[in-house]
């Protein structure tokens, strides 16, 4: 990799996204995220009001009667786990919380409830297990939140687990939990550091997102934007052990740049949109790639069907290892995901969407 890839993040940048990558806060409880995200706004100064769903809403009104107003949309909230009942000595069950796979679960380390106490998700070793059980897919109905005998009594039914990964980065890259999309938090947050001068930007940090797009739905409907863009981090499909080829849900690869959406399992992208953001990173030389039609989503797919409908697009981040414990993503490609938006958003017009 080049060494002049090493310096395009500042370092505020990076503290920013380590700061809300080691932060708490699995769908239903960003109370801890949100937290951070109204300090940085209280830093640029920008008022913002809480709504009932707990999303974080800012209207940023450029001070001209006709300009178009742009909703930006990361959310807050990450995968995770939520205790359900307490065994003995200790040990809880729990059921997951977004897409999270059972297979990436046993050993791992969390921390439990508001304290944050330190647990370890326990299974059955290798010792205690015969050849046959070993062949059966693993289901959270086998696991246990295992907090030890002084954890009798410390957390309750609807607490929340996180795992306690710590975030890392090597100059070159980030390794974190929940860089979905606390990633996209800290591009938003950048962006609101230097807003265009023409348009009026709306932004929202959302919550329950991984739950079905919740928050923003409510935000959408609240701010009613004429186009608004979803700011987010997508799996990449990179590996060289895996089968190397591109599939038709994704193909996303490291190093290419911000993947624009064409469309997912909740959107089709609006074309007026897309087209825009192509021309903008044609013209201004910023490497970026087509995320092939399929599955998964963003907020845009609440966004889009509000209202009279809203005008919608998603561009994310490709990351690593999406929705375990730990991901990665790349100084460039984060770089050229915060060029390629503030570009966007100075050059969008009213005139971008109109309909043929």
């Amino acid at each position: 990799m080049p060494v002049e890839e090493k310096t395009l993040l500042s370092q505020t940048f990076i503290d920013l996204v380590e700061k809300l990558s080691n932060a708490s806060g699995v769908s239903g409880a960003e109370g801890s995220v949100r937290i951070i995200v109204k300090e940085q706004l209280d830093l640029l100064k920008l008022p913002y009001r809480v709504d009932a769903m707990g999303n974080v809403l800012v209207e940023h009104r450029c001070g001209k009667s006709d300009a178009l107003s742009v909703m930006l949309a990361a959310h807050m909230d990450e995968v995770g786990l939520m205790i359900v009942e307490e065994d003995e000595g200790g040990l809880y069950k729990f059921e997951i919380v977004g897409g999270v796979d059972p297979r990436v679960l046993p050993g791992k380390t969390v921390l439990a409830g508001k304290q944050r106490l330190p647990a370890v998700i326990g299974s059955k070793p290798i010792h205690l297990t015969e050849a046959d059980e070993r062949k059966n897919p693993i289901t959270v109905e086998n696991l246990r939140i295992d907090l030890g005998p002084g954890g009798v009594g410390k957390i309750k039914p609807g607490d929340r687990a996180v795992f306690a990964t710590q975030f890392h980065s090597n100059g070159f890259s980030f390794s974190g939990k929940a860089l979905d999309d606390r990633l996209g938090i800290a591009i938003l947050l950048t962006l609101l550091a230097n807003p265009p001068d023409d348009v009026d930007i709306l932004a929202a940090f959302t919550t329950q997102e991984e739950l079905g797009l919740r928050g923003a739905r409510v935000a959408a409907y609240a701010l009613n934007p004429q186009a608004a863009i979803a700011i987010d981090a997508t799996p990449a499909n990179d590996l060289p052990f895996w089968n190397n080829e591109e599939n038709t849900v994704y193909n996303t690869r490291m190093g290419q740049g911000p993947a624009l959406y064409v469309a997912d399992g909740y959107t089709l992208s609006d074309p007026r949109l897309v087209r825009l953001i192509q021309d903008t990173a044609r013209e201004a030389k910023i490497l970026y790639q087509i995320r092939q039609p399929g599955g998964g989503g963003t907020d845009a797919g609440s966004i889009h069907k509000q209202r009279e409908g809203i005008p919608s697009v998603s561009i994310s981040v490709p990351i690593r290892y999406a929705h375990t414990p730990c991901s990665i993503a790349w100084h460039k490609d984060i770089a050229t995901t915060i060029q390629l938006l503030d570009a966007v958003i100075k050059r969008i017009r009213k005139e971008t969407l109109i309909i043929s």
